[in-house]
């Protein structure tokens, strides 16, 4: 029977479970990628399971999200994770050696393998046909131990492309027609396998750019075979032997499939804030701008970076804006050095502003843009104040786009700048691993070093027999991983200290959540449709765990957040009728009775609202191993209870 690639892959990788939608299936990892933000919650798990090494082929650390130092926070875990990655048998990528997903595509991608990363965006690797999935980093830690990722077996959806990019048409641009299309949750439970004859006009940069934010698709995550594109992208990055050709079978058939015509396509935008609202950019030029950014994991190849730089070639940014540059990797800013590009020369020149090779403005390190005002970025995401600024205006567009705005000092089609800039793909990159540490000879001669504000785990309790408490809070629709547990210069710094990071909890929708849960004793938190979105960050999950939330109860879940509530014992109920969401209030006494019986049992539970004297079902999308999570008071609970 003619098979589509990632069937073939999950085949290959396929431990336990049928590849039937929906069934749970479990899945050999042979890489994994964690970064500071929510990799050093990883290696304190993983260091809790006690185990002398990672069992992966490949395990790598890296520093990106945190590198602003203002104080010793940051600096104390960058050491914890080189020495804890050195001596557990990982890699270390140094900050300012770059962007997780950009390094990681460039050194050690392969096709065919699986690579799970704590980092949402991991699918990026998919550009180089690996299967990369993001999720938590219990998951992560987990899968450095050596235990198999689980998931409900994903509907495959082709994704025929056909034509070719046209003058200032930008893979951005494909990524943002399927968001047009199918919104931040068109593809839960999905994985998107792009397919046709425009895939061949695609190079690896191009293709990592669309599988990178088809993770804002809510999708599990996305593919591109490996073919003479790859091949040419991994010998010229001295990687030729890790090349093989991978495609779909002739005649292979799909759950679903989406056509693009890529000669169609037309310069497009994401308005704020949401990277789903999305319109061309035609159709709101003119609208003046004072911030422009170009990086982030998505666009901050050299491809991406040597477009702007001709763009700006001799000329000058408007005086109205800021223009800030984020190479993704030291690999993309040596080449931009080099003498024969001039590349990096050109963006200086211009009045560029040359940050480091970090995530940086994209999870608002930095950079914020002015109160009210608009700033155009090349980011993943423009989720409401994640830049830094409250009231911000953050539209997500291409480098093109971003660099002829630069330009006019408002939002510009590429198209108006006239003749196109054509690039040359390298046929050598700069290739030097000097900043990426092996693990050491002698684990036993590395001591971890952990600062003051590295805190222990939590006690992990098991179920109880009845959960009792009040609402919360009710939150609607499209809540993010942002808004339960935000990101920034402040807040990102305590990732490894849970009590200081669980004070900033739903702190832009409510403020008084937290003081709330103390007061209450925990409760129940009330949720909308696709409740946890975004960033795979558990501390979304772990935090509210810590606070005393028993439940989450919403209309639907993200995938990511979903797991990694259940990672932490914290139970996810869906409203078996849509209706009761509207009937809930905050303060509301719940109570659930039985539950540990009734989940064992595999029935439905009911909810008794005590305050308003009525009761309403709940669902669950819950495996027998899940269950058993859940019973023990999270993954790591049953990890130990089960070794």
């Amino acid at each position: 029977m003619a098979q589509n690639l990632v069937r073939k892959i999950i085949a290959a990788h396929l431990v336990d479970g049928e590849m039937a939608v929906g069934q749970e299936i479990a899945l050999k990892i042979d890489q994994t990628l964690t970064q500071d933000a929510t990799g050093t919650m990883a290696w304190l798990e993983f260091e809790a399971m006690g185990l002398p090494s990672v069992r992966t082929e490949r395990s790598v650390s890296y520093v990106d999200h945190n590198t602003i130092q203002p104080d010793f926070r940051n600096a104390d875990d960058h050491l914890y994770l080189q020495t804890v990655t050195t001596k557990h048998g990982a890699y270390f990528s140094r900050p300012g050696n770059g962007i997780c997903h950009q390094v990681h595509l460039e050194r050690f991608a392969a096709p065919g393998k699986t690579l799970l990363g704590s980092d949402s965006h991991t699918p990026n690797a998919g550009g180089l046909g690996m299967l990369a999935i993001g999720a938590g980093g219990l998951d992560v830690a987990a899968a450095m131990g050596g235990a198999p990722f689980y998931l409900a077996m994903p509907k495959i959806v082709g994704v025929k492309l056909t034509g070719e990019l046209g003058p200032w048409v930008t893979a951005r641009d494909v990524i943002f027609e399927l968001l047009r299309r199918l919104s931040v949750k068109g593809g839960v439970g999905r994985i998107l396998e792009y397919c046709g004859p425009g895939v061949t006009t695609l190079t690896v940069d191009r293709r990592a750019t669309i599988c990178n934010m088809g993770a804002e698709l809510g999708a599990t995550t996305s593919l591109f075979p490996s073919d003479a594109q790859t091949k040419a992208y991994l010998k010229a990055q001295e990687r030729a032997r890790d090349w093989q050709p991978l495609a779909a079978d002739e005649g292979a058939e799909y759950d679903e499939t989406i056509k693009v015509n890529l000669s169609e396509l037309e310069p497009l935008i994401a308005q704020p804030s949401m990277p789903d609202r999305v319109v061309k950019v035609r159709e709101i030029a003119g609208m003046p701008v004072a911030q422009v950014f170009v990086g982030s994991c998505v666009n901050s190849s050299y491809e991406d970076l040597v477009t702007v730089a001709a763009v700006l070639k001799g000329k000058t940014v408007h005086p109205a804006v800021s223009l800030c540059i984020a190479p993704g990797s030291k690999q993309v800013y040596t080449m931009m050095a080099e003498a024969e590009s001039g590349g990096l020369a050109d963006l200086i020149a211009a009045g560029a502003r040359i940050l480091e090779s970090a995530c940086g403005p994209c999870v608002g390190m930095g950079q914020a843009p002015p109160t009210g005002a608009v700033s155009v970025r090349t980011s993943t995401r423009n989720f409401k104040g994640r830049s830094g600024t409250p009231d911000d205006q953050v539209y997500l567009a291409s480098p093109a786009t971003c660099a002829a705005t630069a330009l006019r000092g408002e939002i510009t089609d590429p198209r108006d700048l006239g003749e196109p800039v054509i690039v040359e793909y390298p046929a050598r990159f700069a290739v030097s691993d000097n900043m990426i540490l092996p693990p050491a000879d002698d684990p036993d001669t590395v001591k971890v070093i952990r600062g003051p504000n590295i805190k222990p785990l939590p006690e992990f309790r098991p179920l109880p027999d009845v959960i009792r408490g009040r609402v919360l809070i009710k939150v609607g629709d499209d809540i993010t991983t942002d808004d339960i547990s935000p990101a920034g210069a402040k807040i990102l710094p305590l990732r490894s200290n849970l009590p200081a990071i669980s004070e900033f909890v739903f702190q832009r929708i409510d403020p008084d959540f937290v003081g709330r849960a103390r007061e209450w004793g925990g409760g129940f938190v009330v949720g909308g449709v696709n409740y946890g979105q975004g960033s795979s960050r558990e501390h979304a999950a772990l935090s509210p765990m810590y606070l005393g939330v028993k439940a989450v109860i919403a209309k639907s879940f993200s995938r990511i957040h979903h797991d990694n509530l259940i990672n932490m014992g914290v139970l996810p109920l869906v409203f078996a009728d849509a209706a009761d969401y509207d009937k809930t209030t905050q303060g509301d006494e719940w109570e659930i009775a039985d539950v540990r019986a009734v989940l064992e049992a595999g029935e439905g539970l009911t909810v008794r609202n005590l305050t308003q004297g009525a009761t309403f079902g709940v669902t669950y999308s819950l495996t027998e191993r899940q269950v058993a999570i859940i019973l023990a008071g999270g993954l790591l609970n049953h990890i130990r209870d089960n070794t």
